[in-house]
């Protein structure tokens, strides 16, 4: 039997769209010679019955229930090259098919099933992506046709406005620090480990979008480029 990273505290899984979901979740590991713990976020896309996971986070039994409730789970995406601990447990419970971008670093004994590639096939209707064209490390933001426009991020577009009840305090401390806590910022440990170029957010700057759901922080709901805007701006004078 497989040894998949075990549950940890999370919430409860919430419609924030139509067919759309979220929660909330705890990550715990060593960044930067430390210990951390700290909040990341699931989000699920449902289409005609079926359930497409997005930055995995694994539920509790009770979780499970709860998911299986909204449809069957057929897709495990990974956006983001600094996440996917627990794409193995779902693509093993629900024998999902197993979507990345090319160069990701996936280990496990994973294979992915489909590549992720602007203009190639996507996980579910109306939707597009954008691939981060200048970083060290793989990241990739899906965006929803609808409600104005929906973008799912991963560590790229953050909205840690605070702590929440998944962190440790020593962990708040250090990320004071290092200033994880502002609404629509740019994931500053990505930053560090992927320095991408102006060049990518000049593309961004052009997709326009309503909303953001974040591998880490609050959902911004509404108005949530102009926020954006002003920070490509503060950080790449663009």
């Amino acid at each position: 039997m497989q040894n998949f990273a075990a549950a940890m505290p999370h919430g409860e899984i919430r419609e924030v769209f139509k067919d759309v979901f979220f929660v909330p979740g705890t990550m715990k590991g060593e960044f930067f010679g430390s210990m951390w713990q700290f909040s990341r976020n699931m989000t699920i896309v449902r289409e005609d019955g079926k359930l497409t996971i997005l930055n995995s986070v694994r539920l509790n039994n009770e979780g499970l229930e709860a998911l299986d409730r909204l449809g069957k789970v057929v897709n495990v995406v990974r956006l983001g090259d600094m996440h996917g601990m627990d794409d193995p447990f779902y693509i093993d419970r629900y024998r999902a098919d197993f979507w990345a971008l090319p160069g990701m670093n996936i280990k496990d004994g994973l294979k992915t099933d489909k590549e992720l590639i602007v203009g190639g096939e996507m996980p579910f209707g109306n939707a597009s992506l954008f691939v981060f064209e200048t970083t060290k490390r793989p990241e990739c933001i899906i965006r929803l046709d609808r409600e104005g426009g929906i973008m799912i991020a991963c560590d790229s577009l953050q909205n840690w406005v605070e702590p929440d009840q998944f962190f440790d305090e020593g962990t708040i401390a250090t990320m004071q620090q290092m200033k994880f806590f502002r609404p629509a910022n740019l994931g500053p440990a990505w930053m560090f480990e992927s320095k991408p170029e102006a060049a990518d957010f000049e593309r961004l700057k052009e997709i326009s979008f309503e909303h953001v759901l974040c591998g880490h922080g609050y959902p911004m709901i509404n108005n949530a480029q102009k926020d954006f805007l002003r920070t490509y701006h503060e950080y790449f004078n663009i």
